[in-house]
């Protein structure tokens, strides 16, 4: 019988991949993204791209919600309310972030509009938008600080070397191997979340995997 916790990873991971391959269609620039231009990146992404970009993402994202069941089910054994609080810490920061992946190809086609109105739609976005990018940001620092407790305290189906593999670890590898190694981290900077989640996803369904052997 499939265990539905290995299933529940895989579909993780998957959203992972295929919000990573949405989101990198809609952002990723050969040259970069140093330009002191808000959003300058864009007027390079072609409309086609946009377009794919846009619904590869979206379609995808709700499915992180079944990864962070199966995170839940993985941290389940240390008992009390902590794994609940840490999928839903995870979920509630995805849906902002889906909140905000549906809204790229609008900011880029405002862009590449380049209208009279651009500096007050640009400014806006950047409000209304942009900011619940931080809050991504800050559930993931938080969702990491209770999966390492958790993790540490040696009560779930992880090894206890898996604290160091907590999202907002692997998260700052990649910022780190951008700064780097820009060569390189130019390609996984512009879906670092996903990159995050699809490494971590992928680990967690491996031991999830490995747990059911053995029963």
């Amino acid at each position: 019988m499939v265990d539905k916790v290995v299933v529940a990873g895989l579909i993780g991971l998957g959203a992972a991949i295929l919000v990573g391959t949405g989101e990198f269609l809609l952002h990723f620039n050969m040259t970069g993204y140093s330009s002191k231009i808000p959003y300058h990146f864009f007027l390079d992404i072609s409309r086609k791209r946009l377009i794919w970009g846009h619904f590869i993402a979206v379609l995808a994202a709700p499915f992180y919600l079944v990864g962070f069941w199966h995170l839940y089910q993985m941290l389940l054994p240390s008992g009390g309310k902590l794994p609940a609080a840490v999928a839903l810490l995870a979920g509630y920061g995805f849906i902002m972030g889906t909140v905000w992946i549906g809204s790229r190809a609008l900011i880029a086609t405002i862009v590449q509009a380049n209208t009279p109105e651009n500096h007050e739609l640009i400014a806006s976005y950047q409000l209304y938008n942009e900011s619940l990018l931080q809050v991504i940001r800050v559930t993931t620092l938080l969702m990491s600080a209770g999966f390492v407790y958790l993790v540490l305290r040696g009560a779930t189906f992880y090894p206890t070397w898996m604290w160091i593999c907590n999202p907002f670890f692997i998260l700052l590898a990649v910022f780190l191997i951008y700064f780097f190694w820009p060569g390189i981290g130019k390609f996984i900077m512009p879906i670092a979340m996903n990159v995050t989640y699809t490494l971590f996803f992928a680990l967690s369904t491996y031991y999830a995997f490995h747990r059911q052997a053995e029963l």
